[in-house]
């Protein structure tokens, strides 16, 4: 039986509210103990008192407001969810209560009370779900180097050849697909290189257009070209004895590609303008999502220059290609985005972690923060809620067969709809995306035989939503489990 408590100073619908919620059932037994309080004072004892497991909370009490004491109340009970209830349709104060940790924010008077039985339904699943994902710990044994995290064989042998490359001062070139962390691992040979600190100066040779991007490499004189006022030190000469990271260097014009390889050739380079040579003191790393052998093929790319760059060489693998180092990734970047976002998102359902690690990532690893980012600006509380994540796609779930935790589901025989197998030639026959989704539904609970917690691992969706959506349809639940 959970405690509900409810706070009001409106004595018929505190009377009223608390006869509502004896009154329902679950399993044949209350479902709910209520307690009442009709002051702020009041209801924080009782609070303290009783641990409620759900607080509903009207914003106007005589002696304090709702608002007021939600802080108070989320220490006193703990993980209790608290709905705020306000007669006043105020969006500013709508804002401030979410922001201060209220689950929902909901206004009187209620048309009915199925809308506020939904929500406190809503806020024990979540408070249910919070403490199921707290005995989950996502964080597992990584072999982390700097920021890197991973345990999968490919990133174990990532690792040892950043070891060995740090060793030496050799020119590295760093392969991968956007957003694979290709500086990430420039910054950690560069860091392990040295005993000292050093300087490590980057420039995105994609992001600065020609006429400019020389002047940024080498520096210009003053008066070599109208605007330069004064004499300016390029990347190369900035990194001294460090490293100067030429990220997206693919990107880089045919006519760059010769100065730059005579810089790699001869050590020395002269700023814009002017004839004083220079020595160049740091360490080359390069990095690229282009195939350089291809570009040389097509005669976009130097082969000289491939050549001199080249000499030793990184591939990053995407992160399709090793989902299992995605839970430690997960833990990781949670860290790093609570802080950014002040915010303390920590628990991981593991439901919502298997459809992270199903995710198709084409992004990469910077798309899995950003993800990751927004699903923590948008939680409500410290769970991350498979609401605020991409859907799986269709190819994905792979016609019902997708994995659920490493696992294929089949559909045992049952047919699916035309429209996921079949080519559909008449246009009148392609189904509105309301009629996909509730077929798709339906189909879903029929593989699964009515059990919702799977049937929401393979549609990738929550608990709440699932149930709205077979509201919402119609399916049958007689069946379900």
């Amino acid at each position: 039986m959970e405690t509900l408590l409810i706070v009001d100073d409106d004595l018929s619908l505190l009377e009223s509210l608390k006869m509502h919620f004896e009154d329902i059932e679950h399993d044949g037994a209350p479902r709910y103990q209520v307690v009442t309080a009709t002051r702020a004072a009041e209801a924080l004892r009782v609070a303290q008192e009783v641990m409620p497991s759900v607080v509903i909370l009207d914003m106007k009490l005589p002696d304090r407001t709702g608002l007021d004491i939600i802080e108070e109340m989320k220490s006193l009970c703990g993980d209790a969810r608290i709905i705020l209830v306000t007669a006043f349709h105020d969006m500013e104060t709508t804002i401030r209560a979410m922001k201060a940790g209220a689950f929902d924010y909901i206004h009187k008077p209620f048309p009915d009370l199925t809308a506020l039985d939904i929500v406190v339904s809503r806020a024990l699943e979540y408070r249910q779900l919070s403490r199921r994902a707290a005995t989950v710990n996502v964080e597992t044994a990584a072999a982390r180097l700097g920021d890197i995290v991973g345990t999968s064989p490919l990133m174990q042998q990532l690792v040892k050849e950043i070891g060995k490359v740090a060793a030496s001062r050799a020119t590295v070139l760093i392969h991968g697909e956007s957003g694979t962390g290709k500086e990430l691992i420039a910054r950690v040979i560069h860091n392990y290189s040295y005993d000292e600190p050093k300087p490590f100066i980057g420039i995105n040779c994609s992001a600065i257009v020609d006429t400019l991007l020389e002047s940024e490499l080498f520096g210009h004189e003053k008066g070599a070209f109208t605007g330069a006022n004064a004499v300016k030190p390029g990347k190369f000469e900035m990194a001294e004895d460090g490293t100067i990271f030429l990220d997206e260097i693919g990107d880089m014009s045919l006519m760059l590609q010769a100065k730059l390889l005579r810089v790699l050739q001869e050590r020395e380079f002269e700023r814009v303008g002017g004839v004083k040579r220079i020595k160049l003191r740091a360490r080359v790393i390069a990095a690229t999502h282009r195939n350089l052998v291809e570009e040389v093929g097509a005669g976009r790319f130097r082969e000289d220059l491939y050549q001199r760059l080249k000499v030793i060489t990184l591939q990053l693998p995407p992160l399709r290609e090793r989902r299992d180092d995605i839970p430690s990734l997960v833990h990781h970047l949670l860290e790093r985005i609570n802080e950014k976002v002040h915010k303390r998102v920590t628990r991981v359902p593991p439901e919502v972690l298997a459809h992270l690690v199903r995710l198709p990532w084409r992004g990469n690893v910077r798309e899995l923060e950003n993800v990751l980012t927004r699903a923590v600006v948008l939680a409500p509380g410290e769970v991350l809620l498979s609401d605020n994540l991409p859907a799986l796609e269709s190819n994905e779930l792979e016609h019902g067969g997708g994995p659920v935790n490493g696992h294929p589901v089949h559909t045992n025989g049952h047919s699916l709809p035309d429209f996921l197998v079949a080519p559909i030639d008449d246009p009148s026959r392609i189904p509105t995306l309301e009629e996909a989704e509730r077929m798709l539904i339906e189909l879903t609970m029929t593989v699964t035989k009515g059990h919702k917690g799977k049937t929401c691992q393979i549609l990738g969706i929550s608990r709440p939503t699932l149930e709205r959506k077979l509201q919402k349809y119609g399916v049958r639940q007689d069946q379900q489990v």
